[in-house]
């Protein structure tokens, strides 16, 4: 008996702080988990179905204005990668070579092997108040600047 594959959808980002990433999706109202990992936080896209993932990309590209992301979408086992830019979706990229460069964990979540809320350090943009987010935002805007 073969288990069928959920949908899931995980957006690659740089951004150094998972609490950031997901203050910024707050803000936004994209229902993510964000993952901390060594290349950056990933964005867990709680809503698969089609068209919500490539709605987050394209949020948290627009929010991140100069950085690109990667979205890896897994649907009936079938992968996908896109690069997005500034809210715009670009190149589709061949998921195997994304997947050999990205972190583990990758993989596990779209492969269904692993849950976000099972990882450490996961942040969620879900139930964080606007008020939260905008302290988060605030926070991490002063410590660049100092920095």
């Amino acid at each position: 008996m073969s288990e069928e594959l959920v949908a899931a959808a995980v957006v690659l980002t740089k951004v150094a702080v998972a609490e950031g990433l997901a203050a910024a999706c707050a803000t936004s109202k994209v229902a993510v988990d964000a993952v901390p990992t060594a290349i950056g936080a990933l964005a867990v896209c709680r809503e698969t179905e089609p068209g919500e993932p490539e709605r987050a990309a394209q949020v948290i590209s627009k929010l991140l204005q100069h950085t690109p992301v990667v979205l890896l979408t897994q649907r009936d086992g079938q992968m996908t990668a896109t690069r997005w830019a500034a809210g715009v979706q670009e190149e589709e990229i061949a998921p195997g070579l994304m997947l050999d460069g990205a972190p583990a964990e990758v993989e596990a979540l779209l492969l269904g092997q692993v849950r976000a809320e099972d990882l450490p350090g996961v942040v969620s943009s879900v139930g964080m108040s606007r008020w939260r987010a905008v302290r988060i935002l605030a926070g991490a805007a002063r410590a660049a600047r100092r920095a």
